[in-house]
């Protein structure tokens, strides 16, 4: 991102410069009010993947395989939304802060805009081309088929996804956590019982199998889409979106705080489809565990998307403010906080790991491959507890590209690194290739927690 003369400057002569904001304070309960919501928010989302999955699952392993190759590439498409959304946290977060609030509602806008055109390109190629994409992973023909159709249908929820997704990161900037948990709630209501009805054929449907599940992701994303421009159109929330033509400077400006996350979050996708591909040398079982253990690991990850979004909003909004030391508190204080509940929720994965992989699927091997890459990543939480608030904490003040610089290190070097020579240099077993995730993670958290020590990210000009 440029550097400029002024800490935040308003994006149009219309918006008002008023007086700054008490600043928001760094207590647990201000963290706790912010975060919950999100927490909440994600976790009804995993919980509908969890009921996706186990429904998918009654149709086989093959099923399970295709459903999760389908996930990881809608995954990487989603990048687009990433840079959108990234950007527009921290810059509508400023703007709060800095009682610029026609220049927040401004930069929702224009980042609903410039997600929906991003979206649409990143589809594209991926209809284009959907079977040599779904191949690359390795998988058997029949795994293709059912990825091919799975992924072809889900593809059309990107587009209603990214308005979605952006109209919540303009709301979190904002400070309104509780809004986009409303939207969440509506849209996984929908993705179930649109799911429910056309994987298995009720109510006189026919029975679609994976392509069933990803019709529903696509009816609820767009009743999603829908709802969040209704709610900001009518005024009623902390922002309001006023209809006008796209504006390329304030695009721009966005994207210039945003790209290194949209880039960041496509190398991890990128590095996922490798991991994937490693562990398709041990066989379909494996990849199936994997895709099993990654349904966990999203629950895993809740709380750190909680903390990551309150300190992603205290921070972006006390730098408006000109509260750089009351930002690094709120910064220290969110990852304390997470490092306590993913800590207590690692202990309670690492006991019921063999449970949860039985639920999943009765395949023997498949639940021995999974109970072990889910202790893995019982036992990492803490680690990820740091990576993910202090990354959120950086990207809301607009240092978004030293996270891109930590992604290279820590998962390209420590991860893939050690998964190739683990896999294909010493032919050692699965276990080392779940075992390669802790050393991403103790990378990740010596970098970014030098980096937010520092105090650097508290200079960076948006």
């Amino acid at each position: 991102m440029r550097r400029e003369a002024s800490l935040d400057r308003p994006l149009s002569t219309a918006a008002p410069a008023l007086s700054p904001p008490a600043h928001r304070a760094e207590s647990a309960p201000a963290i706790w009010a912010l975060a919950w919501p999100v927490i909440a928010t994600f976790s009804l989302e995993s919980l509908v993947g969890l009921v996706d999955m186990l429904m998918v699952g009654r149709l086989g392993a093959d099923a399970v395989a295709a459903v999760g190759v389908g996930a990881q590439i809608l995954g990487a498409v989603g990048v687009a939304m990433t840079a959108v959304g990234t950007g527009t946290v921290a810059l509508v977060a400023r703007h709060i802060g800095a009682r610029h609030v026609h220049a927040a509602e401004e930069t929702t806008l224009q980042s609903i805009f410039a997600a929906l055109a991003l979206s649409v390109l990143a589809v594209v190629p991926v209809l284009v081309w959907a079977p040599a994409v779904v191949r690359a992973f390795g998988v058997v023909p029949e795994v293709v088929d059912l990825g091919v159709a799975f992924v072809r249908r889900v593809m059309l929820a990107v587009p209603p996804g990214a308005v979605m997704f952006v109209v919540a990161s303009g709301l979190r900037g904002a400070g309104d956590t509780r809004t986009p948990l409303a939207i969440g709630m509506t849209v996984n209501v929908i993705n179930v019982t649109v799911g429910y009805v056309l994987i298995f054929g009720k109510l006189g449907f026919p029975a679609l199998g994976v392509v069933g599940s990803a019709t529903g992701t696509v009816v609820a994303f767009v009743a999603g889409a829908l709802l969040g421009v209704l709610l900001l159109g009518r005024g009623r929330l902390q922002l309001r979106i006023r209809w006008t033509w796209p504006r390329l400077p304030v695009i721009r400006r966005v994207l210039a705080v945003g790209y290194p996350s949209g880039l960041e979050q496509l190398l991890m996708q990128v590095g996922f489809l490798l991991y994937v591909v490693f562990a398709a040398r041990h066989g379909t079982s494996a990849v199936a565990a994997y895709f099993i253990g990654v349904k966990i690991l999203a629950l895993s990850f809740l709380p750190g998307f909680g903390f990551a979004a309150a300190a992603a909003t205290l921070v972006g909004q006390n730098l408006g403010a000109r509260a750089p030391q009351l930002a690094a508190r709120s910064g220290w204080e969110a990852t304390r906080l997470a490092v306590t509940v993913m800590t207590a929720a690692g202990v309670v994965i690492f006991v019921a790991a063999r449970p949860i992989a039985r639920a999943f699927v009765d395949d023997p091997e498949v639940v021995a491959d999974a109970v072990a890459f889910i202790r893995i990543l019982a036992a990492a939480q803490p680690l990820m507890a740091i990576d993910f608030t202090l990354g959120g904490a950086l990207r809301g003040a607009g240092d978004t590209r030293f996270p891109l610089v930590a992604v290279l290190v820590a998962f390209y070097g420590c991860r893939l690194g050690f998964a190739w020579v683990a896999t294909y240099a010493l032919g050692l077993g699965l276990i080392w290739l779940w075992l390669a995730i802790i050393g991403d993670y103790v990378a990740r958290v010596l970098l970014k927690g030098w980096r937010f020590r520092s105090g650097r990210w508290q200079h960076v000009v948006v």
